[in-house]
């Protein structure tokens, strides 16, 4: 699991629209790598610098880090967290379209900073 690094409150008031529009934006990673009927597998490759923006989790998935670094997450009940992830955590999440994970993602290290996650779709 990543090691929390720091934490605060995010204004949801200042990104409203943005987390709205979160709900439809379902794109899980920068580059699709595989999909079939059961699963859709992707990459998420983030320069130092670079940010995913934000998006939902509708259906179970799980992540695991193969190039560590550091991340900024925001998510949609107001949480922010700086995160160390080392290369091999992983984490399973379980998510529906009637409660999804909305969150961003921003490399705010100096690595560039890859995950694979993998979306199970049967």
């Amino acid at each position: 699991m990543p090691k929390i690094i720091d934490e605060d409150i995010l204004d949801l008031t200042a990104f409203a629209e943005e987390l709205n529009a979160a709900r439809e934006h379902v794109q899980v990673g920068t580059s699709l790598w595989f999909e079939n009927e059961r699963v859709r597998v992707w990459e998420v490759r983030l320069d130092p610098g670079e940010g995913a923006p934000f998006h939902a989790h509708v259906r179970p998935y799980f992540w695991t880090c193969v190039g560590a670094g550091i991340g900024r997450q925001r998510s949609s009940d107001g949480a922010i967290r700086v995160l160390g992830y080392e290369e091999g955590d992983t984490n399973y999440s379980d998510h529906s379209i009637g409660a999804p994970l909305i969150h961003d993602l921003k490399n705010v290290g100096d690595t560039v900073l890859r995950f694979v996650t993998v979306e199970l779709l049967g």
